[in-house]
């Protein structure tokens, strides 16, 4: 196999990694945010689940139409049961998907995978609405 289709492949299995991880972090979340929040983020947070295992399930799929084996394992998953520790959590993973994302995408184009970078440009676009929502729920002036 060709070296960049490699490093491409590599790169997936880890954004697939850090998509189980998501599906992980919002489900533990969804169950623990307690308190005055839980009736606003516990939905919030299960409405997050559907989306990141979407993107999985494609990452999945595309790892292996590339030659490649999807990973089984989820990258870390930080634990905490304090709202604005979730939020910032979960703001800085959606930036950290996004950068990787935007690689995974130049890497596509290099190699002349048209539909991987149209795709994981939607998925930049899905991955910023999840951003900029964190950012919106962290700007509560009860969490400063």
């Amino acid at each position: 196999m060709d070296a960049k289709m490699q490093e491409l492949i590599d790169g997936l299995n880890e954004d697939l990694a850090n998509e189980y991880a998501a599906v992980i972090m919002y489900n533990n979340y969804a169950a623990v945010v307690s308190g005055l929040y839980r009736q606003v983020l516990k939905p919030f947070f299960e409405g997050e689940i559907a989306d990141e295992q979407g993107h999985a399930l494609y990452l999945a799929e595309k790892i292996k139409t590339l030659g490649g084996t999807p990973t089984t394992k989820p990258a870390d998953v930080k634990q905490t049961e304090d709202v604005k520790e979730m939020l910032e959590s979960a703001r800085q993973s959606e930036v950290d998907t996004i950068e990787r994302y935007k690689k995974r995408a130049k890497q596509a184009d290099e190699l002349g995978l048209i539909e991987l970078q149209i795709k994981l440009e939607d998925l930049i676009a899905d991955e910023t609405g999840h951003m900029e929502e964190m950012e919106r729920l962290l700007d509560d002036p009860r969490l400063q």
